[in-house]
């Protein structure tokens, strides 16, 4: 190592990608440096004794700034104000690269409806000051949805980081039957019987165009180098023609054979860190333990609970689901690696300095500081770091 480190974490148990080592770590310009037994002092010094020290979390899917955004039903907060609330909401949490999920289904209210947002996409692309994490966008389109196709197509040119394919006609995916697309329209915008099924033959109408919008999305998608993933995959068909356009994840399949055909076809299965930590699915679907604990789940996202990451991720190694290691690697390395940004994720020599110092116990977990490129953005613990 030349010169002297920025900054030096010392004491902590370090979660590297194949095992946990108690070892001191250095960081120079942004980067890790060194990992070894004894360091030299730094500009700057952290006591991380008594804490696993783990990389930032790499979010490929996360629902909080529409949660912030709309926090109920029709009611709509700014969205570079939601910005500002979702990011600190992810320091918080140990998220230092987040993947925006936002949704654009016409017809469905609220802010999936495109031009709304189109508007909090934008937010995500041009932030109005600087913020604590890396925000990047995830567009979710409908694919029964012709109207939002343009604006999917704007945005893939402005610079989305994932797009996802979903389709939430009832028959199949997460709405196997029709009454259980009628008590969600209900319970979450008091939508009247009739306006369901209006709503229903109105997606079954578009569904012979919609290959055709998912065909040109795709190849727009890929040309860029965005992610392409689906969504609430239900079976083998659906996974082949996904597959054959490219998309690389599986996100949320709806059962275990679902999620062995993604895997089979070389999706990487992605699935949520709220059903992990409760302990299943809320809507019936594949229960993230089972995923993790036949090796079929490649990733852990956020999904509507940025909260819930590291306790989920703790849980799936004390409950000896995988090894603490790969237990991380769920939320870090792994996603990391699917967006291609190999430099995150990891606590290596050469890699961004996006870190973690957490109080494992007692339950619940606690990010007490997080490191983003070397900088805290957050800082919550006691003691005092060293300057000199």
């Amino acid at each position: 190592m030349r010169g002297r480190a920025t900054t030096t974490l010392r004491g902590g148990r370090l979660v590297l990608a194949d095992r946990v080592a108690d070892a001191d770590l250095a960081i120079e310009d942004g980067r890790i440096v060194d990992i070894a037994d004894r360091l030299p002092p730094g500009q700057r010094d952290f006591d991380a004794s008594g804490r696993l020290v783990l990389p930032g979390f790499v979010d490929l899917h996360g629902d909080a700034l529409e949660k912030e955004a709309e926090p109920r039903p029709g009611v709509f907060l700014p969205p570079h104000f939601a910005l500002v609330q979702a990011d600190r909401r992810y320091a918080c949490a140990g998220v230092t690269t987040v993947c925006h999920a936002i949704a654009f289904a016409s017809g469905e209210l609220g802010l999936r409806e495109p031009e709304r947002a189109r508007a909090l996409a934008l937010a995500v692309l041009e932030p109005a000051g600087p913020p604590l994490v890396r925000h990047r966008l995830h567009l979710r389109y409908e694919i029964t949805d012709p109207v939002a196709a343009p604006v999917v197509a704007e945005l893939l040119e402005r610079g989305a980081a994932v797009l996802s394919f979903m389709d939430h006609t009832p028959g199949q995916g997460q709405f196997r039957d029709l009454a259980a697309y009628a008590v969600y329209l209900a319970r979450t915008y008091g939508t009247a019987a009739e306006e369901v099924a209006r709503r229903v033959e109105a997606k079954r109408s578009e569904a012979a165009a919609a290959l055709a919008r998912v065909e040109a999305l795709a190849r727009r998608a890929r040309a860029r180098g965005v992610l392409l993933a689906s969504h609430d995959d239900d079976g083998l068909e659906r996974v082949v023609a996904l597959a054959a356009l490219g998309v690389r994840a599986s996100e949320f399949p709806i059962h275990l054979d679902a999620a062995r055909a993604a895997a089979a076809h070389g999706l990487s299965v992605i699935v949520g860190a709220p059903n992990l930590y409760r302990g299943g699915s809320q809507s019936g679907g594949l229960a993230a333990r089972a995923a993790i604990a036949t090796g079929l789940a490649r990733c852990l996202c956020s999904d509507y609970a940025p909260q819930t990451l590291l306790p989920a991720v703790l849980r799936a190694a004390r409950e000896g689901l995988v090894g603490l290691p790969e237990a991380v690697a769920l939320a870090t390395r792994h996603p990391a690696d699917l967006l291609g940004r190999p430099e995150l994720g990891r606590i290596v020599p050469g890699a961004t300095a996006d870190l973690l110092l957490v109080r494992a116990d007692p339950d619940p977990p606690t990010v007490e500081a997080t490191l983003l490129a070397g900088e805290p953005v957050l800082r919550a613990m006691p003691g005092r770091s060293r300057h000199s």
